[in-house]
């Protein structure tokens, strides 16, 4: 195996164990999960087209990157900021407020996509 080839092999674990890292220690990166799961599902029943489901699945990877982005600034800021800071809380609130705005943005999207759909069951 090339050196590269075995860089490459090395990145992607470390990704890996960081997805997993992630996965273990964050409740809500776990329910974004399954609201993914959730949407997508509901996205495959109600048949959205291939760019609708696109679109859902491309908002829920902004989301749980926002998470994941959220997690390193915490676990960063901790590792560092010892006593906390006003500007380590200011950091970590900052990141958390990222998370926010892509989950809030995810539903209007699940809205906008499914919305119609589910209103025309009734």
């Amino acid at each position: 195996m090339s050196a590269w080839l075995r860089r490459l092999v090395r990145s992607f674990g470390f990704a890996f164990a960081g997805l997993g890292h992630i996965a273990r220690t964050q409740p809500n990166f776990r329910f974004h999960l399954v609201a993914a799961l959730l949407v997508l599902a509901a996205g495959l029943v109600l048949r959205v087209s291939a760019a609708e489901l696109a679109l859902l699945g491309l908002t829920i990877g902004v989301v749980l990157a926002a998470e994941a982005l959220n997690t390193a600034v915490e676990s960063a800021v901790d590792a560092i900021a010892a006593p906390p800071s006003l500007p380590a809380k200011h950091a970590k609130d900052a990141a958390a407020a990222a998370v926010l705005i892509t989950a809030i943005t995810a539903i209007a999207v699940g809205a906008f996509v499914l919305g119609p759909r589910l209103l025309a069951l009734r």
